[in-house]
């Protein structure tokens, strides 16, 4: 991956989805998430992936999100907000390391 920052914000990524697997989930929701969280792992420990993967695989997990609107979990909805939120900063860091 380009920068710190890219790493950092994938790990924050990663971590408030696996959150959210901790958490009452809707059925509908929880598939989504599963997903999602599947990606930005692959994301986060994956050595070398050029910034056309990450900003790729990273555009998959909005689309996921995207599916997501109550999970039933106030917690869990918190979670995915915040993963959103490092979507959008994600989306910055790699157009400033482009």
């Amino acid at each position: 991956m380009p920068t710190d920052d890219v790493t950092d914000l994938v790990a924050t990524l990663h971590s408030h989805l696996e959150a959210t697997g901790e958490q009452p989930v809707a059925p509908k929701e929880s598939r989504w998430l599963g997903e999602a969280e599947a990606i930005a792992a692959d994301l986060r420990y994956a050595d070398d992936l050029a910034p056309s993967t990450v900003r790729e695989r990273a555009s998959k997990v909005e689309r996921l999100l995207a599916e997501v609107e109550d999970t039933g979990s106030p917690d869990a909805d918190e979670h995915v907000a915040a993963a959103r939120r490092c979507l959008d900063r994600l989306d910055g860091a790699l157009e400033e390391a482009a």
